[in-house]
């Protein structure tokens, strides 16, 4: 049965940050502006670790997955919004809201599981080198990556499912820039009770989950670190793990903030600007964390700029 049909509304009009056209204009702006980069910045180090034989390394195939997934994240969100900041009719059709849902979430859930496949790759890595080579191996690498995006497959799907087959008889105006769940769900005529609750249980354990392995990978991995000789070891191995253990915290402080309640009803105006943090600047932000406290990142865009001015020199001689 086609969903459109089990439902009395057809479309959704999304409420974004309303001002002013003035104001509105200056937002597109700034959200171009940080899309641009968001999206740039990410893809540059997806190139990167491709054409540098120095980061064909499991970490940073890992990092480039995690870009991806930032890319993707994204540009689920942040065209329509641009598009509803120029536009007096800021609608989104039924089948296209709930699409935008499913794979805002799905990227999101996917990075969550991806984070603690990087944590437990940083804890093989510091806290048993001498096998790390023969452990992470490039199937193991892989697998673990396709089992993070079948996980985050599942863990969204059946929510999806339950939402779309309940009745959205009106209204049909959501109080945020996206089809986020709590506000789409709220719309609905019939008891959500159940799917509320489904959702905060998926929630729960995909990032407490998630926390408990990187929490207890990086125990060991601090306990390690401590227990090397030299100050120079220990900052050296710090520096592997600083600019994961950064986006990490970031990345779970926000998100279970805004989604880990069983009710988000009364929050929903500042959940709105902290999902801003989550789908917007924690992507644009992840490129600048990683290339400037990564020692061979760093080093890999230097290169890359010297073989790039070398290149455009020779051409115009």
């Amino acid at each position: 049965m086609d969903m459109e049909n089990m439902t009395g509304v057809t479309e959704f009009i999304l409420v974004g940050f309303p001002n002013i056209f003035e104001v509105e204009i200056i937002l597109f702006v700034i959200f171009f502006l940080i899309y641009l980069v968001t999206v740039l910045g990410n893809s540059l180090i997806i190139l990167l670790i491709c054409i540098d034989h120095r980061l064909h390394s499991p970490m940073y195939y890992f990092l480039s997955n995690l870009s991806f997934i930032e890319i993707f994240m994204t540009s689920a969100v942040v065209p329509k919004m641009l598009a509803n900041f120029l536009s007096e009719k800021k609608t989104i059709s039924f089948a296209g809201c709930f699409s935008q849902s499913y794979f805002y979430f799905l990227m999101g859930t996917t990075e969550f599981i991806l984070f603690a496949v990087m944590s437990n790759d940083r804890y093989i890595a510091v806290c048993s080198p001498l096998r790390y080579s023969t452990i992470m191996t490039e199937k193991i690498c892989i697998q673990l990556v396709i089992g993070s995006w079948v996980g985050g497959f599942f863990m969204v799907l059946s929510s999806l499912i339950l939402k779309t087959r309940l009745p959205y008889c009106g209204p049909n105006v959501i109080n945020h820039y996206f089809c986020d769940s709590a506000p789409l769900l709220h719309l609905a005529c019939a008891d959500i009770r159940f799917i509320e609750f489904t959702d905060f249980v998926v929630s729960l354990v995909l990032l407490l989950g998630s926390l408990s392995l990187t929490v207890v990978s990086y125990i060991y991995i601090i306990s390690t670190i401590l227990k090397i000789p030299s100050a120079q070891g220990r900052q050296k191995a710090f520096a592997t793990c600083a600019s994961h253990f950064t986006v990490v915290s970031i990345g779970f402080g926000i998100t279970m903030f805004v989604y880990v309640r069983p009710s988000q009803t009364d929050f929903m105006k500042f959940n709105k600007v902290l999902s801003v943090l989550s789908s917007i600047m924690t992507p644009f932000l992840n490129p600048f964390i990683f290339s400037l406290r990564n020692e061979q990142m760093k080093e890999a865009i230097r290169d890359a700029l010297k073989k790039y001015l070398a290149m455009t020199k020779k051409a115009m001689n």
